[in-house]
């Protein structure tokens, strides 16, 4: 024979055949797929296509309209539209309605940092006026927000979001609103929130975050004036990181379960704070801290002490020149379970106008207060954290700037402090302190007048009990969380939380719309007030309430504008988004769920970020609640947050952010889109650079996957094949085929998108194009037209097309769009059309799946032989090989029994023994009973399929082929003729 072949045979071949492109070239290629949507109204043909069906309804947390997104962002709509995508091709109608937050600090700050900028005073301007600034500014950015979102390929109703700033929501939130004040449940009280200086309003504690900070700490006086008369003139020292808050202390609180000590100071430089002979009471475990802070050389202790027998102590400031009376009352001892000796002296400095502990205190013991002097809890505080001229020494002088810098009360507290003697001790201490997260300005608590909604009040005369924190912790008893920690961790919010502020001092939003009878003080319930609000917000929006003579008009006829106080304080804009249920799913006709245990089969789903627990996911709790008796979803999920590669939180500072624009720019969205949806969402996920290059990978891996699978389908004619005509290698990829499926759509159900990825990923890449395709390259390539083997395949691999690209349509909505174009024409119905396939019963064959993990086995140890050989240059390719595989183990040897261990271990001859191994021969330590001793295979190389046989040069009219590829060439021959 000669070396060269007499015929090209390679034009023989039944190569792959296909245009889908080896480079994806997505940032060009994706948004032309998002112009065919547009074109064809995906959106409105897959509504059409599923009405009738039970509904999910994934309600969207809305985005505030206030920049660009930004991962975070990325990560939470990918998440969503991978579930909605899922759902509606295992059968749900599952309508995506995006919306927005609209009103509310994030867009009324951004309008003031404009005129900060200008020199121009919010104030001086027309309050409507200001509105109509923060629209336009929200509406700019919902249409920027929206083509960023869309390129993400997030399928959704753009073109009819909700908006909590349009009319006719305004109009539903107003009118929620109003159902509480109606029911009662609503009410005007004060007490202490966390408010902000620089911003000037109230913060729920959603919009807060803890920070490190450096604080004062003091060490002050408050000496027993009456009581036990053997400790009067000595002194109780309280400790405070708050020096501020000390001319609004009215109580100091003690535990019963600390032992107290009185304390002499016998040793002290002339100078100290703490004098010699001065005894002071305080708790024997914290006394040496106290001492040492206060620089005193020598104490001792004089003798136990019950601080229950003490009654009044005088405030350190009582008497000092310039105070008036004004600190005249009395400070009582009061037991709290809050005290503990863990820092401090073991007593508390209680403000009850400063701190929820203090006002909870002056709750419990309201008598104990009146009787000291204290019939209310004092406002000391004015809304630009400036003292009230009402409070002497410190009158007009600031806690904080206008910039949240530390202003000059701090300083004066405790020069004046010295000045009268009440200082023991200060010093410094950097702590974890509240934080505004927009303007990033410390926090205080300050009592002011404030709406809140009652969680203990009773709701009904039949059921005692019923509250809303009773019924707020029963929905979450019957509410499916993912994962599971959430429940506890909402629960526990819930249970601990204090009455719902509603009321902010802001411009931009939903007012809280109700009148106050200025006589009785009582909030008006009348239902024809109430509709013609609705009506006019309906109509006009929100800011019909802040119209000349809106009083008069809304009242009507049957009050008097001068009787009644018309309430502008804005509602928090965690109701506006807590009532998004009321707005948008109930109202819209394409929405409107009857979900399970209320009469219907739909299925309600709220996902955000865990911080959405004290969030969205809370308000929107008790907000339904309230007012319907029930949660709004029956499952919430939540997701961590993105860090950087390094596991730091992202900074502009750092530069370790990564932009979701940048990303799809250079790579493309369903790049962005396998990251999240193989990522375990449930912690804080990573991404950075060269996380991005290894999802990249692997998406060229599944692609070069999709794309031999569609070369191999170029040669597919569409012919059935029945099981019986199958080999068990077919049968094998059928069944795992069936197991996927069960696998896939309980991990979809689940919102486990990370499970069905890393499954098929696997799948694709290590049982099919590593072991399947790779066997079947030879029979798909060479064997003749109308082998049954080749038929096989080509069946199978069209069946492994449908199901995996249909399967990872929700993750890679792009990338399974076109090689779906590829393989059934542009012109068809789109893959996001379809449903999931069925699989049929008789492809499930656990028994021929256990006997070919055997195979497997076999195999890997002859692959492992061969890869040595190969290493070592004796042989090129698998073909020139032929080992002898010694099987001893009689079990692995049966499953081998009338199966070509040739053709699976890809060699062109193969030898089986039932003989032990012999010494030398190549063993894997986890497949007992198997070696293989490598040899090289005999005979003549076949110029079609590069087999070595024996039988090469026995075909008269085919000598340089095996017979096999002889045969196939005269058929191919005689059907060329």
């Amino acid at each position: 024979m000669t070396d060269t072949p007499s015929r090209d045979y390679s034009e023989t071949l039944n190569l792959p055949k296909t245009d889908f492109p080896m480079r994806a070239g997505l940032p060009k290629n994706e948004p032309k797929i998002l112009a065919k949507w547009l074109d064809k109204d995906l959106y409105k043909v897959m509504r059409d296509q599923s009405a009738g069906r039970p509904k999910f309804i994934l309600h969207d947390g809305p985005p505030y309209a206030n920049g660009n997104i930004h991962i975070g962002h990325a990560l939470n709509k990918t998440l969503k539209d991978i579930i909605n995508r899922s759902m509606q091709m295992q059968g749900f109608d599952a309508n995506y309605v995006p919306g927005w937050d609209c009103h509310g600090l994030p867009i009324e700050w951004k309008i003031e940092e404009q005129y900060r900028k200008k020199g121009k005073n919010k104030d001086a301007v027309p309050i409507n006026e200001f509105r109509k600034e923060c629209r336009e500014f929200a509406d700019k950015w919902i249409d920027v927000q929206r083509e960023e979102f869309k390129r993400l390929g997030i399928e959704g109703d753009w073109d009819n979001p909700y908006l909590t700033m349009r009319y006719d929501s305004e109009a539903v939130i107003a009118n929620e609103l109003m159902k509480f004040a109606t029911s009662g449940q609503l009410y005007r009280g004060s007490k202490p929130v966390m408010w902000s200086i620089v911003e000037k309003t109230a913060l729920a504690e959603a919009e807060v975050e803890y920070e490190d900070h450096t604080s004062h700490t003091i060490w002050v006086t408050f000496p027993v004036v009456s009581g036990n008369e053997a400790l009067i003139g000595k002194k109780v020292v309280i400790w405070t990181t708050t020096p501020w808050t000390i001319p609004a202390n009215r109580a100091i609180s003690f535990s019963k379960d600390i032992s107290y000590g009185i304390f002499k100071v016998t040793e002290a430089a002339e100078d100290n704070w703490a004098k010699v002979g001065e005894e002071f009471i305080i708790a024997d475990k914290l006394a040496e801290s106290v001492f040492e802070a206060s620089r005193v050389d020598a104490y001792e202790r004089v003798s136990d002490v019950d601080v229950s027998t003490i009654e009044y102590c005088a405030h350190p400031l009582r008497g000092a020149e310039g105070a008036g009376d004004y600190f005249d009352f009395n400070v009582p001892m009061l037991a709290g379970d809050h005290v503990t000796d863990d820092a401090g002296t073991g007593f508390v400095h209680t403000a009850p106008g400063h701190g929820q502990e203090d006002f909870q205190m002056f709750l419990d013991n309201r008598e104990a207060f009146a009787k000291a002097g204290t019939e209310q809890v004092p406002m000391t505080v004015q809304p630009d954290g400036s003292y009230y001229p009402h409070v002497p020494l410190f009158e007009g002088k600031y806690i904080l700037d206008r910039k949240g810098k530390e202003g000059s009360t701090n300083k004066a507290v405790i020069e004046k402090l010295v000045e009268v003697g009440g200082l023991m001790a200060r010093g410094r201490v950097k702590h974890s302190y509240p934080h505004s997260w927009r303007s990033k300005a410390p926090l205080i608590f300050r009592n002011t007048p404030q709406w809140f909604v009652y969680m203990d009040k009773e709701l009904s005369e039949e059921a005692k009990g019923d509250t809303l924190r009773s019924r707020a912790l029963k929905a979450i008893s019957e509410t499916r969380f993912v994962p599971a920690t959430g429940q506890n961790r909402l629960n526990a919010m819930i249970e601990a939380r204090p009455d719902w502020v509603l009321s902010r001092q802001r411009a931009w939003g939903v007012p809280i719309t109700v009148f106050v009878n200025k006589e009785t003080g009582e909030v008006l319930k009348d239902d024809a007030v109430n509709a013609r609000i609705f009506e006019a917000f309906q109509n006009e929006g929100a800011d019909a309430w802040f119209e000349e003579g809106a009083t008069q008009r809304f009242l009507g006829e049957g009050y008097k504008a001068d009787d009644f106080e018309k309430v502008d304080d804005i509602l928090d804009v965690w109701f506006d988004s807590g009532s998004t249920h009321a707005f948008c799913m109930e109202r819209r006709e394409d929405l409107s769920p009857k979900r399970k245990g209320l009469g219907g089969d739909d299925y309600v789903l709220y996902l955000e970020g865990t911080d959405q627990h004290r969030g969205w996911f809370h308000s929107s709790l008790l907000e339904s609640c309230g007012t319907r008796g029930h949660a709004p979803y029956d499952a919430v999920l939540t997701h961590g947050f993105t860090m950087a590669e390094d596991g730091r939180k992202m900074s502009k500072s750092l530069g370790n952010t990564i932009a979701p624009q940048d990303v799809i720019k250079q790579y493309g969205a369903d790049i962005l889109r396998l990251w999240v949806g193989s990522v375990d969402y449930a912690e804080d996920q990573r991404i950075g650079p060269e996380i991005i290059k290894t999802n990249v990978d692997a998406y060229r891996k599944l692609r070069n996957t999709l794309r031999f699978m569609l070369g191999s389908l170029g040669h597919y004619e569409g012919e059935e094949v029945a099981l019986a005509d199958m080999e068990e290698l077919e049968l094998l990829m059928l069944h795992r085929l069936a197991e996927l499926d069960v696998l896939v759509r309980d991990a979809y159900m689940a919102f486990d998108s990370k499970r069905v990825f890393s499954t098929l990923f696997n799948f694709m890449t290590v049982e099919l194009s590593a072991f399947y395709f790779d066997i079947r390259k030879d029979a798909l390539y060479c064997d003749a037209p109308s082998s049954k083997k080749r038929k096989a395949s080509l069946y199978v691999i069209e069946q492994l097309f449908r199901h995996l690209t249909m399967w990872l349509a929700p993750i890679l909505p792009f990338t399974m769009e076109e090689s779906w174009g590829y393989r059934y024409g542009e012109a068809t119905t789109s893959v996001h059309l379809q449903q999931f396939p069925a699989v049929s019963s008789a492809w499930r064959n656990d028994e021929l799946a256990a006997k070919w993990e055997k195979v497997r086995a076999v195999r890997r140890v002859i692959t492992g032989a061969l890869e040595i050989e190969r290493r070592e240059k004796r042989i090129g390719s698998s073909l020139e090989a032929h080992p002898t595989v010694f099987v001893s183990d009689a079990d692995l040897m049966g499953a081998l029994n009338g199966l070509d261990m040739a053709e699976i271990a890809i060699t062109s001859q193969l030898n089986l023994s039932a003989d032990g191994a012999p010494e030398g021969a190549f063993v894997l330590e986890d497949v007992a009973g198997v070696g293989v001793v490598p040899g090289l295979a005999e005979g003549n190389k076949c110029a079609r399929s590069w087999k070595i046989l024996p039988e090469v040069g026995t075909d008269g009219e085919y000598p340089e082929l095996t017979l096999r590829d002889a045969n196939a060439m005269r058929e191919l021959d005689s059907a060329a003729v």
